[in-house]
């Protein structure tokens, strides 16, 4: 297969390899184990499909924390604006939400998608769905097809499997073991952007499924400011998703109810409502908290104070005791994977010699927000370039 290329899973990361390698004049096939590509992504679009956030690039940068050196070439080239362009380019116009969110004014992934597929079918890029990877026979990559067992040896491979979250939509972390085999060192994985179990009592079944708005999130030193939604089986949401690292690492979780109030201010409006008033009633008119919040007071903290002082301590500083995140295979997305020192600059593995690597697979994390997503489409766009230059070094 000299001149071709092949791409091992067909998510963002994927998908952007296999036209980096296509527009380099490659033969580029993709290999997809679903019936249908880019199963997550479409799952992500569903509400409202973030593509990446809008804002100076050295606070883009920080959210990647330890990996932003890592990554910052990959987003230099591949930044917030290459993907508005990208998704313009795509047909599918972009607009700023108040947040600097980005968004496509579809909304939705399918559209984009589509025309994605449609762009990389017009370059050559064949899509073979239902095909499996099960590892290597000699040289060759084999897989389980519907067709039966089948083999390929390309001249470059870009893997992009994801990483361990959402099995049922393809990334299982099923690759793990199979590179670990090769010599591939390969970080544990652990949940990130993920919920926390709760175990409510029966006083919370009227808020299951309730949006939490205006609070603040606080554990680990960290603050968040943002929407999380209490379901029965404990807390989630973007507002929480940022705190993903210290949550897992064992940190309390603190909510504060009034993020827009000093606790002094909260204290003295308290301290105005009539001596006989309940807790709850002078919850509801000195600070106008709604139902869902004096709920989860009484949930976290009962019997409640009547002091105006601890009231409104407990109100700007509420603890919430959880079990710990939810399953790793509910998380948005996961931590660990191909260690970076596997990597070399191209994000090629050291032990698989014109093998290279994107997306999740590889060990680093990202908050949603935009993040995550764009760095996917930066690593799968470098690791097809590199392993481009590769083919051609050996061609």
């Amino acid at each position: 297969m000299s001149g071709e290329a092949l791409v091992i899973g067909s998510g963002p990361a994927g998908l952007m390899a296999a036209e980096a390698m296509a527009e380099a004049g490659l033969k580029v096939t993709v290999v997809e184990a679903k019936p249908s590509p880019a199963r997550k992504f479409l799952m992500a679009g569903k509400s409202g499909l973030n593509l990446t956030k809008a804002e100076a690039p050295g606070a883009f940068l920080a959210a990647y924390e330890e990996a932003e050196e890592w990554l910052r070439p990959m987003l230099a080239e591949f930044g917030p604006e290459d993907a508005m362009r990208w998704a313009e380019g795509l047909g599918q116009p972009v607009f700023t939400g108040p947040t600097g969110r980005v968004f496509p004014v579809a909304m939705k992934a399918s559209p984009l998608l589509r025309a994605w597929l449609a762009r990389l079918e017009g370059r050559g890029v064949t899509l073979r769905r239902r095909w499996r990877w099960t590892g290597w026979e000699g040289e060759a990559f084999s897989f389980e097809t519907p067709e039966g067992p089948a083999r390929l040896n390309p001249s470059v491979t870009v893997l992009a499997l994801g990483g361990a979250s959402w099995a049922r939509l393809g990334s299982d972390g099923a690759w793990a073991p199979l590179l670990a085999a090769k010599g591939v060192e390969v970080a544990p994985f652990r949940p990130a952007n993920m919920g926390l179990s709760v175990e409510w009592s029966a006083h919370m079944a009227p808020f299951l499924g309730a949006p939490l708005k205006a609070v603040a999130l606080h554990a680990g030193g960290r603050t968040s400011r943002g929407e999380v939604a209490i379901s029965a089986r404990g807390i989630e949401g973007g507002g929480l998703y940022a705190l993903s690292r210290p949550l897992r690492e064992g940190a309390a979780l603190a909510l504060d109810l009034l993020p827009d109030l000093s606790e002094a201010e909260a204290a003295r409006r308290l301290s105005r409502v009539k001596p006989g008033a309940s807790v709850s009633e002078a919850l509801r008119r000195a600070l106008a908290l709604p139902p869902v919040k004096r709920a989860l007071l009484m949930e976290c903290a009962r019997p409640l104070p009547r002091d105006p002082a601890a009231l409104a301590r407990l109100a700007k500083a509420l603890p919430l005791p959880h079990r710990g995140p939810r399953p790793m295979d509910e998380a948005i997305s996961t931590a660990g994977g191909i260690a970076l020192a596997a990597l070399d600059e191209g994000l090629m593995l050291r032990a698989l010699p014109g093998v290279f690597a994107a997306g999740e697979m590889l060990d680093w994390e990202a908050p949603t927000g935009g993040y995550l997503l764009t760095a996917c489409l930066a690593t799968g766009l470098w690791a097809g370039r590199a392993a481009a230059r590769f083919a051609a070094r050996g061609a």
